[in-house]
């Protein structure tokens, strides 16, 4: 890879704030190179409040191609969108970008097929399930979408920020009749648990659910990729329940992202 690096070689760009826990500038390079394209995806960390002038700058960058977005962009990454798939228009969210011939920028949401992938590779269907999602952020909505897509038989949203949770039921709901707000992180009667909140990430964060409530028929999915096996999903497995990490399900879409990106999905 290294000495195929010259200035002919294209830019992509994963962006978040933090950004050390992030997988993809590897794996998606590796993609790339693989796919036989001189691409390289690096991580950029951009804070909330220059978003907006980064997004403006990245417009001008002849050799940037495209992004991977992460917390907490992905709702602004959305707005910098010309031209986006259904599923980012309907839940105001994307979290992979790709010029347009104009230049303009096009986007999709993939995170809920990356949980969606994993929880099935682990031998899990969703069909009938009862779905607990907490956290109504980007990789929330996407996710919520695709479990029920997926043919769950129910979903309740948990957010802590009720008027997110809110808004995130209302959406989905103009689809599903199956999705309802919940009115805490209590996990007694569901048989999926998704955990897309940051809850883990910090070693002093409370666990996003009691774990007091996990059984063995159940599964948990969280998406925080650092540490590789965060609190709530060594609790899980305490527990006996199935489970899939945030670094999973990153695996489980790296080959969707890598093609987005080269407009070859």
């Amino acid at each position: 890879m290294l000495e195929r690096l010259s200035g002919d070689t294209r830019l992509y760009l994963t962006v978040g704030h933090p950004i050390p826990q992030v997988k993809s500038p590897g794996g998606i390079t590796r993609g790339f190179e693989a796919r036989g394209a001189n691409a390289i995806l690096v991580p950029v960390e951009v804070p909330p409040d220059r978003i907006d002038m980064f997004f403006e700058l990245a417009a001008d960058i002849g050799n940037l191609d495209g992004m991977v977005v992460t917390i907490p962009h992905k709702f602004r990454a959305r707005q910098a969108c010309a031209t986006v798939s259904p599923r980012a228009e309907l839940l105001g969210a994307a979290n992979v970008l790709r010029r347009n011939p104009d230049g303009g920028w096009h986007g999709d949401m993939t995170d809920g097929i990356g949980f969606c992938n994993a929880v099935r590779a682990k031998g899990i269907g969703l069909a009938g399930r009862r779905a607990l999602l907490i956290g109504a952020g980007g990789a929330g909505s996407a996710i919520a979408l695709s479990l029920l897509d997926g043919g769950v038989e129910s979903l309740a949203v948990f957010d802590l920020d009720t008027g997110r949770r809110d808004a995130l039921v209302g959406k989905l709901a103009t689809r599903y009749p199956n999705v309802a707000a919940a009115p805490a992180a209590d996990p007694a009667g569901y048989g999926l648990i998704a955990n897309a909140s940051p809850a883990g990430m910090r070693p002093d964060d409370p666990l996003p659910v009691d774990a007091a409530g996990l059984t063995p028929a159940m599964h948990v999915g969280d998406v925080v990729t650092a540490p590789e096996v965060p609190p709530l999903i060594v609790a899980a497995r305490a527990a006996g329940c199935t489970t899939n990490t945030g670094t999973e399900m990153y695996r489980a879409q790296v080959d969707v992202i890598t093609d987005f990106l080269l407009g070859r999905d």
